[in-house]
């Protein structure tokens, strides 16, 4: 089962550091389970959690996330980001 997170729901809830990462990787879909900790922490949701950790993103929240890095003139859409994540355990 997919969990899935809205971020434009929570993005003023949101840190400017926690919104200045998911600016920064405009391409995430599914949000490494450090990130999404944080945000947990800072929305105060805690269902967006998947067995890995992990959260997924809607293509609504992609949007808005590539829409918010347009406005801050941030990385550009064809530019690839990478993050640290983990598989899952054995």
């Amino acid at each position: 089962m997919l969990i899935v997170v809205h971020i434009k729901e929570f993005w003023d809830q949101l840190s400017p550091e926690t919104q200045q990462w998911l600016v920064d990787n405009p391409g995430t879909r599914i949000v490494p389970r450090t990130v999404t900790a944080i945000i947990n922490g800072e929305t105060g949701e805690g269902d967006t959690v998947d067995a890995h950790g992990g959260t997924v993103l809607t293509e609504e929240d992609q949007q808005f996330i590539h829409e918010q890095a347009r406005r801050r003139g941030a990385a550009s859409e064809g530019e690839p980001k990478f993050f640290d994540s983990v598989g899952p355990e054995d």
